[in-house]
């Protein structure tokens, strides 16, 4: 079976300065910024790659207590 997670990029309008801000809609606290629409939707996933890369000092990781989770960001 194959699965996708589909999220959500919502763009605000350019604010006075022309910074686009874009925030990933299902994932809190996912919002970067941008000159351009493109430049704010490569810096919100690259900020949401973050949010999402495994923690280094989690027990249950060291542990085995744990499974892999691809998740594709496609164009």
């Amino acid at each position: 079976m194959t699965e996708k997670l589909r999220l959500t990029i919502a763009y605000d309008e350019p604010d006075e300065q022309g910074w686009i801000v874009a925030r990933v809609v299902e994932v809190p606290g996912a919002l970067s910024q941008g000159k351009t629409q493109e430049e704010a939707r490569e810096n919100v996933i690259d900020a949401l790659r973050l949010m999402l890369a495994p923690d280094g000092d989690d027990p249950n990781v060291a542990a085995g207590r744990s499974e892999q989770l691809e998740l594709i960001l496609a164009e």
